[in-house]
């Protein structure tokens, strides 16, 4: 299953199952979150097991041209030297390609950096939505203008006064990137701040990686439930040392579908201790008829009799639930994937790409504004699978080669965002067990 430089396609012939054991690389999430706050932070901070991807790809380049001298050894270590506060560099252009979380981080980060930035990104990142975040600077006093669409990158971003309010509102109901945007900005103020989150905020666990990683790097958020969020004045960030980000726990929830499929397989450097909300794909696993075992770094997952279909409020595992979507194809009766909203606004219109890409294996989709329902065919179809550039849709259709069709997928080569090798990995585990 290796793959030229840049393949149209992949080919995935059936498998009969997948087995073995394979390390997740390191969580998107962590790593991205954790290398802006070392780059704000005083003194050195050294990252063992940091995700080598597109995403890391472009927070690093962007960190560089902002005069954050970070370096790697041979080893994969990165030593990030911070910078106490505000980017050394005032002036700059960025662009930050298909990263949102990037994206919602660094401006949050350079509205308070007193310069003058540009910052943009490709087509579809130009189409995701950013004027909720942008509104909440302006309220505390950054200077944001867009260039061409109200609420759309791209944006210039100049001097914040420093004569604005200390309490300030933001949606949550939309992403909790801009929220985790906001929370990361604030010790730049250096004042008393606090936000009030209108709405119900999506997905949760992700904001408390955010809150978990600034308290490693010294700044406590004080949180009342999910709606006040306040910050002690003169809070500052330091460098916590060394740290080793933990593994992908929504990337390894392709490894235990197909666990779960057949197996058994196990991930490695993600489990019970892990502070990313998608861990708890495993648990949503053992409720359908799956086999789940797990220690503070493993989990582990092979078939149980059968699999039942679920009605499922994935708000907690928004990223982990597209991988329950093909699930159920191999599921007993319908699944119904709930509050999934968020989908819409990611790297595609995931609910639609979902409901087209699932139908063309003969799938009954139902999809609504937050839902999507799936009633599993008879039989899967052969399919070409498109992947709108996005990553997931890739990694989770490659899973269809388990239910004993080829499957096509289209651009392969998305899945460098996240898990540059995964079709390798894929591949190593389907012939340990089927050569």
């Amino acid at each position: 299953m290796a793959m030229s430089e840049s393949p149209a396609y992949l080919d995935l012939a059936p498998v009969g199952r997948l087995a073995g054991s394979v390390r997740m690389p390191g969580s998107k999430s962590i790593s991205n979150r954790m290398l802006l706050l070392a780059a704000l932070a005083e003194g050195e901070t050294v990252l063992d097991g940091l995700l080598e991807s597109d995403d890391t790809e472009v927070m690093l380049a962007a960190l560089r041209t902002l005069g954050v001298a970070w370096s790697r050894d041979a080893a994969g270590v990165y030593r990030v030297p911070g910078a106490a506060g505000p980017f050394p560099t005032r002036r700059a252009e960025l662009s930050l390609r298909m990263s949102g979380l990037s994206m919602r981080t660094l401006v949050a980060a350079l509205a308070f950096c007193g310069g003058d930035y540009r910052v943009d990104g490709a087509p579809r990142l130009r189409e995701r939505p950013i004027g909720d975040l942008v509104d909440a600077l302006r309220a505390l006093g950054a200077d944001i203008g867009y260039e061409n669409s109200e609420g759309y990158p791209p944006l210039r971003i100049g001097t914040a006064r420093t004569d604005a309010a200390d309490r300030v509102c933001i949606r949550g109901d939309v992403s909790s990137q801009f929220l985790t945007g906001l929370l990361q900005a604030l010790p730049l103020l250096r004042r008393q701040v606090s936000v009030e989150v209108e709405g119900d905020l999506v997905s949760r666990p992700y904001v408390d990686i955010t809150i978990n990683l600034m308290k490693r790097f010294g700044v406590d958020v004080d949180r009342d439930g999910w709606k006040r969020f306040r910050f002690a004045g003169g809070a500052s960030y330091r460098g916590p040392g060394r740290i080793v980000v933990e593994g992908d726990a929504s990337s390894a929830s392709y490894f235990l579908a197909a666990g779960a499929l057949g197996g058994p397989i196990r991930v490695e450097g993600v489990g019970r201790a892990s502070v990313q909300g998608d861990i708890a794909f495993a648990d949503v696993l053992a409720s359908m008829g799956a086999q789940i075992s797990s220690g503070d770094d493993w989990i582990e997952a092979r078939a149980g009799a059968s699999l039942a279909g679920i009605d499922l409020d994935c708000k907690l595992i928004p990223d982990a639930a597209m991988t329950l979507a093909i699930v159920a194809l191999f599921a007993r009766g319908p699944t119904l994937l709930r509050n999934i909203g968020s989908w819409r606004v990611k790297e595609t219109d995931r609910i639609a790409a979902m409901a087209r890409e699932l139908a063309k294996l003969g799938a009954s989709v139902e999809e609504g504004p937050d839902w999507l329902r799936i009633v599993p065919p008879d039989r899967l179809r052969t399919a070409t699978i498109d992947t709108y550039d996005d990553h997931r849709m890739a990694m989770c259709f490659s899973l269809v080669a388990l239910g004993g069709v080829p499957v096509r997928i289209m651009d392969p080569q998305c899945v460098r965002k996240t898990f540059p090798d995964y079709f390798e990995v894929f591949g190593k585990l389907a012939s340990k067990r089927n050569a």
